[in-house]
């Protein structure tokens, strides 16, 4: 069996290939914990160490990923006390040795070719381009896609984008150079002491996107799994958790132009509203749409035009959840099964929000502009 331990594993392992560690978080894992790794161990792309962090798991996670590791020398387990996942990343990034670090949660899955695509897009690149994600179909309990994520997508210095878009999506979309990832100082595990945790993802996201360039590959690689017992089926955490990733980090980048400011905040209080509504929180989502309809008085309107009759039903019927029909199959497919397309789907974008975006990507150029000789001397 191979040592993780080598410092030169990275080069003898493949040695046209750079080594990509795989940080799996895992806390009570046991349900999907085999599926997630093999989808991991059957990447295309062959140079990988998968790093499992059993993090307090109080069910057989680490029985079962001990049994997989057997059969293939690449899996190793950590196991550490309770500590949340930011943490549990964490301790993945500092015990690998690989170039690239990719992030895959407990209940994930990847298509095949995921990290062969991502290290073929980033590799190609100049150091400051930091990281490079993919998007998602969202998945049910057995494997079962349920319906298609964002198609939105942006490359290049997306800080103020992402700030309102959140292109990225998920934890387990994300490629970063190792490198980079150390110099943002990882996850933040402070939210989850102030009992936010939830949008650590986010936090670190905006970090690498507010000093870095970020790369995509258009295709759905990544099955992000819904189901009750996820960690984003906690509504009511999820909404404060948003709200206080933007917070923070509008915080540490005070050059943001007012028009960005304002927009990032209204959309993380649309996203924090549906959240509290799903919560069945009525105070919280109506104390939360009420800043909204002053900054965009017809965001109801709209809703209605949208979503016709259910908008309504959301919009005025708190209490009302859609956590019923959000985990039944709407495509009949397994995910296993589906073949990553050539072409995406573009996004349909209506003219305000096509404007909205088009002074936003103004902030980033100048951002960069600013940025330019720190980032190009990374």
């Amino acid at each position: 069996m191979l040592s993780f331990k080598d410092e030169d594993r990275r080069d003898t392992l493949h040695s046209d290939q750079p080594l990509v560690s795989v940080v799996i978080p895992a806390f009570n894992a046991s349900n999907y914990i085999e599926r997630t790794l093999r989808s991991a161990v059957r990447q295309t792309y062959a140079a990988l160490e998968i790093i499992v962090v059993n993090d307090g798991s109080t069910d057989n996670t680490a029985k079962l990923v001990e049994q997989i590791a057997v059969s293939d020398s690449r899996i190793r387990l950590l196991s550490t006390p309770n500590r949340g996942v930011a943490a549990a990343r964490n301790t993945g990034i500092e015990a690998s040795s690989g170039r690239f670090v990719a992030f895959l949660d407990a209940d994930d899955l990847w298509h095949p070719t995921k990290i062969e695509k991502q290290v073929n897009g980033l590799n190609r690149l100049p150091s400051h381009w930091a990281a490079v994600y993919t998007l998602h179909y969202i998945i049910n309990e057995d494997d079962e896609i349920i319906r298609p994520g964002s198609s939105d997508v942006a490359r290049g210095y997306i800080y103020a984008r992402h700030l309102n878009v959140k292109y990225i999506g998920n934890g387990s979309a994300l490629l970063v150079r190792r490198n980079a990832a150390l110099a943002i100082g990882g996850f933040d595990s402070s939210y989850a002491a102030a009992g936010l945790g939830g949008c650590e993802d986010l936090d670190f996201e905006l970090k690498l996107a507010a000093r870095y360039f970020i790369e995509v590959v258009p295709e759905r690689l990544v099955g992000y799994r819904k189901h009750p017992g996820s960690m984003s089926s906690d509504h009511l955490r999820m909404g404060k958790s948003a709200l206080e990733v933007v917070k923070r980090s509008l915080a540490a980048n005070p050059q943001l132009p007012r028009y960005a400011i304002g927009s990032a905040i209204d959309a993380t209080r649309k996203y924090a509203f549906w959240e509290f509504r799903q919560a069945r929180r009525s105070y919280l989502s109506l104390v939360t749409l009420r800043p909204i309809l002053r900054s965009d008085p017809c965001f109801v309107v709209r809703l209605v035009l949208e979503k016709g009759l259910r908008g309504i039903q959301h919009c005025l019927r708190l209490g009302t959840t859609t956590a019923n029909h959000e985990y039944q199959p709407r495509m009949k497919m397994k995910f296993d099964d589906h073949i990553a397309p050539s072409r995406l789907e573009c996004p349909k974008e209506t003219p305000r929000l096509r404007r909205h975006l088009m002074r936003l990507a103004a902030v980033d150029a100048k951002l960069n502009s600013a940025l330019a000789p720190r980032a190009n001397g990374t």
